[in-house]
């Protein structure tokens, strides 16, 4: 069971080099650059900064905006970091969230069609990534093309079923999961391709009632769900409640999870979800 830890908005590298003295097998780096002040960092560019600190831990993408980004240019960057970091990156790609935010009408970012493009953009990126002709450029030398991941959403399980290697969705309950995975496998038969794993985000807050409480009730807001269905999609408690909740979704058919800690307290979250883990 690999389990990945997604990186905190401060302390990164401190954050990235804990995760991987703990036995993670993975960090992730959100891309979310909305240019309202909100704190967020280049997904691209901390990865840079991890490679150079980790010599284990992949790197994962949770998911990189493909509509801020100019396909050739995001090839490039990505061979770069699979050469820097010995090729450890997966590259999860997305139509990405929050289009028509002041960062997506800087970088003229397209609102609409977002799906085409994020087609377009799987149709080329493991030839430029490969280093091979494309578009009429040569990036060179080549690189190992990254596993790819891709977001949830039913558009999302066919895409995945057609480019990807694996489905990265959040916010689904186990029930959700297994009916994901029929569909997915269906998908993957038409096109002639293995069925993809699935990779789970999921928000955990453990021994900290208040903090979950507030994760809840934040993550609610935005999904627009009750307390109990929030809490379906979102894990709290002790480490062994968390343990069985991760089980749980084992046996509805995950095969990886990024774990998004949203306690105050990295370091002690962190250990806790070490400690929920040794008892998988």
């Amino acid at each position: 069971m690999k389990i990945g830890i997604g990186l905190p908005g401060q302390k990164i590298i401190a954050a990235a080099r804990r995760a991987e003295a703990l036995g993670f097998d993975s960090v992730s780096a959100a891309d979310v650059l909305t240019g309202d002040g909100s704190p967020a960092m280049d997904s691209i560019v901390v990865h840079s900064a991890v490679a150079a600190v980790t010599e284990r831990v992949t790197l994962d993408f949770g998911v990189v905006s493909v509509p801020t980004r100019p396909v050739v240019m995001l090839a490039a960057q990505i061979q770069t970091l699979q050469h820097l970091s010995g090729n450890r990156v997966r590259l999860g790609v997305g139509i990405g969230g929050f289009p028509g935010s002041p960062f997506w009408r800087a970088v003229g970012a397209p609102v609409s069609s977002r799906g085409r493009l994020l087609d377009d953009a799987l149709e080329v990126l493991p030839q430029l990534i490969a280093g091979e002709p494309t578009r009429g450029v040569t990036l060179a030398p080549g690189a190992a093309v990254p596993p790819l991941l891709i977001g949830s959403g039913e558009a999302g399980l066919r895409r995945t079923a057609k480019y990807a290697d694996y489905w990265l969705p959040s916010q689904v309950t186990p029930a959700q999961v297994t009916a994901a995975k029929a569909r997915l496998h269906e998908y993957a038969a038409e096109y002639g391709r293995p069925t993809p794993k699935i990779h789970l985000g999921v928000h955990v807050v453990l021994n900290d009632e208040p903090a979950r409480q507030e994760m809840n009730a934040r993550m609610g807001a935005f999904l627009g769900t009750t307390p109990e269905q929030t809490a379906e999609v979102t894990i709290g408690g002790s480490p062994r409640r968390a343990a069985d909740r991760v089980a749980a979704y084992v046996e509805a058919g995950v095969d990886e999870f990024t774990v998004v800690l949203d306690g105050a307290d990295f370091d002690q979250q962190l250990e806790l979800v070490a400690e929920a883990r040794s008892l998988l």
